[in-house]
């Protein structure tokens, strides 16, 4: 007589008719953000925006510039994707790269412009030659005799590339006042004029404008004296076709036959000076 085969019993820890669960399956996990070329295109923006006017160092900014701007698109396309969620930064380092890059050009032009000027500055001193002073008559008066060291003498002119002319007057007596400073007692006091005259098509600022003063054959010091009435020079802008005049005073050792004034119009120009007797 056959048997037949037992049945499985039914437990009631699963509702009848499903399989037992089974373990070991996992949902994905979410995959890391990936935030680094945001946050590299904020911080090479800000550099970018620090470096880019400054001139000399303009094109560190601009390259700076460029690169933020590049990866603050990428890491754009990283948000919109959802591979990145910091969509605030790099939008900032975009932005900043195209400002830095702005920047760098404006240095650029700065560090330009400062080269330009100085090279032509060099030219003109470097081209500085001297002419008479103009007559009465508006002919060219002739040098005259001039000094042996080839220095001008009283009323001559020495004209400048650029355009400038310089002109110092035949000294004369002065008489310092009470206060006056820079005058040693037992010294003589001398008086000079000295006039600029713009010739030119641009404007000369006299602020690098320095004139000295050398007393004797051996060019003793003659120090510039300063009180109520004279001292201040030639100060200010001359504009084309304009002139401008200081008075200037210097005291000198009892017994000076000759007074030496050098007149040096600015860093780059080469300085021009005038034997005066005395």
């Amino acid at each position: 007589m056959s048997h037949a085969a037992p049945q499985p019993q039914y437990d009631g820890s699963q509702p009848y008719g499903q399989h037992p669960q089974q373990y070991g399956h996992h949902s994905p996990a979410p995959r890391p953000m990936r935030n680094g070329l945001g946050t590299a295109a904020l911080i090479l923006g800000i550099l970018g925006v620090i470096t880019g006017p400054i001139p000399l160092i303009f094109w560190l900014g601009g390259t700076l510039g460029l690169i933020a701007l590049i990866l603050g698109l990428v890491g754009r396309g990283r948000v919109k994707r959802g591979e990145a969620n910091n969509k605030g930064v790099t939008t900032i380092g975009a932005i900043l790269g195209l400002l830095a890059m702005i920047g760098a050009t404006i240095g650029a032009v700065i560090t330009f412009k400062a080269v330009d000027d100085a090279v032509n500055e060099l030219d003109n001193s470097m081209s500085a030659s001297k002419e008479p002073a103009a007559g009465s008559d508006g002919k060219d008066e002739k040098k005259g005799k001039g000094s042996k060291s080839g220095a001008l003498t009283a009323g001559e002119t020495a004209l400048y590339k650029n355009g400038l002319k310089i002109t110092v007057s035949a000294a004369k007596s002065y008489s310092p006042s009470e206060y006056a400073a820079g005058h040693t007692a037992g010294n003589k006091a001398y008086e000079v004029s000295v006039t600029l005259e713009n010739t030119g098509g641009e404007k000369f600022e006299t602020g690098l404008l320095t004139t000295d003063g050398r007393a004797g054959a051996d060019g003793v010091a003659a120090e510039q004296i300063f009180d109520d009435k004279i001292g201040s020079g030639v100060t200010g802008t001359i504009l084309p076709g304009k002139k401008s005049t200081g008075r200037y005073a210097f005291s000198a050792p009892a017994g000076t036959k000759a007074l030496s004034v050098e007149v040096s119009p600015g860093i780059l120009l080469d300085a021009s000076v005038w034997e005066l007797s005395v």
